[in-house]
């Protein structure tokens, strides 16, 4: 069936966020139908099924290489398999280690929770009736575990493949060109949603217009074939696809369904978070200029602006998380254990910002985040900041010279 939506919108949301990283102009071929990628993408199974194939090697007495899993991103499961296998000299067949690993995997996956503007994105296709699929290099049958858990997920999605439905996973057009296909809508009218190099390459192999969302924030400059390339779904906007606007923004912010719980040591403007905090675990995708309630160990709460971005080093990327007071200067506050808590987005960071040593953030945008802290839609989760006190490591992810 056709959408029911006009295949052009000419109008604007009421704040349009940050695009910094997007080429400028886009076809005027308009977009009829939407398919995503899950892993990276809609489902944080990076994170929650962190440790496990580190955990698998020890059994062999190996030793995981991060260099080599980040190359294998996106790969069906099978060739991973084959690879990890011949790369670790594993003395056992690649069918023996799917069965060894995959219970361990199936355990986490349950726990795996929606990435930033993921579930926002879903439901605002569903609602405004834009066709749209899940295309997968997972197996159907494990599609079906990942998102069991997450509500309406199943339900809203026209269709949904994965690589075992097809004759070749990414970076093969297949799985693109069967979504199309089932949703009876022709490619160039198809817009993909994808985190890893290889979901790009299948997207315009199948002739499609492509948004990359990098889950490996050091390899955005690897991404140069998508037509746009975001920090995160946050930051997508529709309506330059023509596609409907979304219209869920409260003036100039826009509220987080999911808030961010995050705490360590602030210290010089700077959150410093405990390397063993599992709960203060930011997405990679997070990324902007975000807002909320800061608690100190005086048990002091201040309203505050965040700024979160990542440290671009020569072999390295480190989160790197800003904190301005929004009510007493930075000074008045040091070096003291914090929880905070982020329930609103202002925008992106653009280059310029996130390479600064010491953002400044501006006027506008701190006006933004104190009038929305005294709006309801943001107010309702202020109770959220007198959870019972967290406890706090020795150890912490910032470096004395910072």
């Amino acid at each position: 069936m056709p959408p029911s939506f006009s295949p052009i919108h000419k109008c604007k949301s009421s704040f349009p966020m940050n695009n910094s990283n997007s080429k400028t102009h886009y076809s005027e071929t308009p977009i009829a139908a939407v398919i995503l990628d899950l892993d990276g993408t809609l489902l944080n199974t990076e994170q929650a099924t962190k440790g496990v194939l580190g955990e698998f090697l020890e059994r062999y007495g190996k030793v995981l290489d991060r260099e080599k899993e980040d190359k294998r991103l996106g790969m069906i499961h099978k060739e991973s398999a084959i690879s990890i296998v011949k790369d670790y000299e594993l003395p056992i067949t690649p069918d023996s280690y799917t069965q060894e690993i995959m219970p361990m995997y199936q355990e986490k996956w349950v726990h795996a929770k929606a990435l930033p503007g993921a579930n926002r994105l879903i439901q605002h296709l569903h609602y405004h009736g834009v066709p749209f699929a899940l295309a997968s290099n997972s197996m159907r049958k494990n599609i079906e575990t990942k998102i069991s858990h997450q509500q309406g997920w199943r339900e809203y999605f026209a269709v949904i493949l994965g690589s075992d439905q097809v004759k070749a996973g990414k970076p093969s057009p297949d799985l693109f060109l069967e979504a199309a296909k089932q949703m009876v809508v022709d490619p160039v009218h198809c817009l993909v949603i994808e985190d890893s190099l290889i979901g790009v390459k299948a997207a315009k192999a199948a002739g499609m217009k492509v948004v990359a969302v990098p889950s490996l924030q050091n390899a955005a400059d690897q991404y140069s074939h998508a037509d746009s390339i975001l920090h995160s779904l946050l930051e997508l906007q529709p309506e330059l696809w023509g596609l409907p606007p979304f219209d869920d923004w409260v003036d100039k912010a826009l509220p987080i369904d999911d808030p961010f719980h995050l705490k360590g040591w602030y210290s010089k403007g700077l959150l410093c978070q405990s390397k063993e905090s599992e709960e203060s675990a930011l997405p990679d995708q997070v990324f902007g200029l975000f807002f909320g309630w800061a608690k100190f160990d005086a048990h002091e709460i201040f309203k505050v602006v965040a700024s979160i971005g990542w440290d671009y080093g020569c072999c390295t990327c480190k989160r790197k998380i800003h904190i301005h007071l929004l009510e007493v200067s930075n000074e008045h506050i040091c070096d003291q254990q914090v929880q905070i808590l982020l329930v609103g987005y202002i925008r992106g960071l653009t280059n310029e910002e996130n390479k600064a040593i010491d953002i400044k953030i501006p006027e506008e945008d701190k006006s933004i985040a104190r009038v929305s802290l005294d709006l309801p839609e943001f107010t309702c989760q202020k109770s959220m900041m007198f959870f019972p006190e967290a406890s706090f490591g020795d150890d912490y992810a910032c470096d004395e010279k910072e």
